[in-house]
């Protein structure tokens, strides 16, 4: 007779890492730290199989009073980030965002002979951070509570720095504390959209050498980025920063109209699981428009608007009074590629401004595995040649 026996935490432990593997690549040095470091006893509250999914978790250290969601990030983007990072054994580390302190023991397994100082702004998660790495064997990382927006700088300079929160702008501190040919992981916020950019420094320019789409929540601090509603249910909404121009009220009155969308598809198709995300990314690299397009449950029930490409996070082309974003049509359901991708249009301008997001989303259907090279540089040093957008404390350049 066969007896079920309940998995040990390292036999889920090793099962989700040869699950990561199965989808993604992870150097040998990430698998062994993410083999050997026990998620679960970071994540108090849980039960074994829970914390040993790949997903992000809300956890409680203290009866009825949750820590932050980004507390306990999704292992395979915990596992893509540290690859991007790069961290070598005698590395100096510095992160933005204690989290669980989890992350700052994956950390200290990498950079063994180095050091880890974890900051954060919330003075329980610090407490949780401080104690969970304590009872884990990991007393030499020093934990801060502090504005991460402010780093560490009586353990800098870092070879190493990575945030573990959305960064709007990249604040002149972190320049300070960086040393040059170091690398700085961050999930950086522009035009709407989130990647994980992984950036060298050269002297007074971060180098992007690789970027992944993720979503973290935003540090606190940082104030550029604006959401208005389009419509006075507030189902419909429109995520933009602070430099463009955006009139949500001419918006909200064009959406209110009963003229039907402007439709206009592309020569592009996809698959089923094939990810379009590239077009977001293509588009903000000469185009300025380009914002966040959120269209709720309820607004997609009433038909409010036409197929949004995915309705809590679709590009959207802004222009005064007029906008287009980005849809998906199924067509041929035998296809190899049964769905086509196009824009839905509103306004005066609502034919140039379909015709332009098709226009990007050609462009990435072109080589749809191009990502663009990105520049960083602080304000008031020279930017290099290419689509620049302008933040109050830096400079993005982007190049394909």
């Amino acid at each position: 007779m066969t007896v079920n026996q309940t998995p040990t935490a390292d036999q889920l432990r090793n099962r989700l890492v040869d699950e990561i593997l199965a989808e993604h690549r992870m150097p040998a040095d990430v698998e062994r730290a993410m083999r050997t470091v026990p998620r679960d006893a970071f994540l108090p509250g849980l039960d074994l199989k829970n914390a040993y999914t790949d997903q992000a978790v809300t956890i409680k250290d203290n009866p009825g009073k949750p820590l932050p969601l980004s507390c306990a990030s999704v292992p395979s983007v915990v596992a893509m980030m540290l690859e991007q990072l790069d961290a070598r054994t005698a590395d100096d580390v510095l992160e933005i965002g204690a989290g669980t302190g989890y992350n700052a023991a994956l950390l200290a397994e990498l950079a063994n002979r180095g050091s880890v100082t974890t900051v954060d702004i919330d003075p329980d998660v610090a407490l949780h951070a401080r104690t969970r790495l304590n009872a884990n064997g990991y007393e030499h990382v020093t934990v801060i509570e502090r504005d991460g927006l402010l780093g560490a700088p009586e353990n800098a300079p870092y070879d190493r720095i990575i945030a573990t929160v959305g960064v709007w702008d990249i604040p002149a501190t972190w320049w300070d504390q960086l040393n040059d040919g170091g690398r700085l992981v961050l999930p950086l916020r522009w035009r709407g959209q989130t990647q994980s950019v992984a950036l060298t420094r050269h002297g007074n320019a971060l180098v992007s050498d690789g970027m992944e789409l993720c979503g973290f929540v935003p540090i606190i601090g940082q104030n550029g980025e604006k959401t208005s509603p389009l419509n006075t249910d507030d189902t419909i909404r429109v995520h933009y920063d602070e430099d463009q121009d955006v009139d949500p009220d001419a918006l909200a009155a064009t959406l209110q109209t009963d003229k039907p969308a402007l439709e206009v598809h592309s020569a592009q198709r996809v698959g089923g699981q094939e990810p379009f995300d590239g077009v977001w990314l293509r588009a903000t690299a000469g185009d300025d428009r380009v914002c966040r397009l959120e269209v709720t449950p309820q607004a997609l029930e009433q038909e409010l608007l036409r197929r949004p490409a995915i309705p809590v996070r679709s590009p959207v082309l802004v222009e005064c009074d007029s906008l287009a974003y980005l849809t998906i049509t199924r067509e041929g359901a035998e296809a190899e590629r049964p769905f086509r991708l196009g824009a839905a249009a509103y306004g005066p301008r609502a034919e140039e401004l379909a015709r332009d997001l098709v226009a990007h989303i050609d462009a990435w259907g072109s080589d749809r595995l191009a990502v663009p090279r990105m520049t960083i540089t602080p304000v008031g040093w020279a930017s290099t040649a290419g689509h620049v957008i302008g933040k109050p404390e830096s400079r993005i350049t982007l190049t394909y």
